[in-house]
């Protein structure tokens, strides 16, 4: 039975990459390291609907590299890798602190590299191996206030152009999707009125559903996606794009 890990499944996209990966016959390893209670509840959820999968809850401070060790011993078999963790920071280049700075490169580009290092040999070993990135449109675009967050969605996506040529004779294939404003609990601080401007901003007039995104990881993670890596998919309505 294929067996996926999905870091960053406590978020709102992380959560819907759990539910359609289940629907569609994987198994799951679903990383959090805050609210363990919403991931607790949707895995009990997925344990009900699929009682032929298994479904595992783990946990990592993505910042903290002493754990990482431990963390990897709980990991069997691993046919695919969905990073789903992020955050962002909003603010002038110049009012990112060091830790700030320091922060997101760990959880959006460190951290990530150093689990697909360790986890390459069992990647290997699988008929077909997936690996996608849910990036962001700033990675392409660039925001101001958002530089940081950017210059790491950036990276996110050179890493798998340079990746997928490194193990493409291993059969893992290695994407990455880009969405664009997704309707999810970072954006429910907007005003209304930012939102609507937002809205007014993307050529099809409504944000992304979780739904759509975790759709385009299922594509990427089937069998149909074999010829398929080294890319970074749009998902943006057609804004800034």
């Amino acid at each position: 039975m294929k067996t996926a890990l999905v870091m960053g499944a406590s978020g709102d996209i992380g959560e819907a990459v759990c539910r359609r990966l289940a629907a569609d016959g994987w198994s799951l390893y679903c990383h959090y390291h805050q609210h363990e209670e919403k991931v607790l509840n949707f895995v009990s959820d997925l344990q009900n609907g699929y009682p032929q999968q298994d479904f595992f809850m783990v946990s990592l401070d993505m910042l903290d590299h002493r754990k990482i060790p431990p963390f990897l011993q709980q990991l069997f078999q691993v046919d695919g890798i969905v990073f789903a963790s992020g955050y962002t920071k909003y603010g002038l280049l110049t009012e990112h602190s060091l830790e700030d700075i320091s922060g997101l490169w760990k959880v959006h580009m460190e951290t990530p590299l150093l689990l697909i290092k360790a986890l390459q040999d069992k990647l290997q070993r699988s008929e077909h191996s997936r690996i996608v990135f849910v990036g962001s449109v700033y990675g392409i675009a660039g925001s101001s206030m958002e530089t940081v967050y950017s210059a790491v969605k950036g990276a996110q996506q050179s890493f798998v152009k340079a990746y997928a040529k490194e193990v493409a004779t291993l059969g893992i294939t290695v994407n990455c999707i880009a969405p664009g404003a997704v309707a999810t609990q970072m954006n429910r601080s907007w005003t209304e009125a930012e939102l609507t401007g937002l809205k007014e901003d993307i050529p099809l007039g409504r944000l992304a559903m979780t739904k759509e995104i975790a759709a385009a990881v299922s594509y990427l993670f089937s069998e149909d996606a074999q010829y398929t890596t080294g890319i970074t998919l749009p998902i943006t309505g057609g804004w800034l794009y």
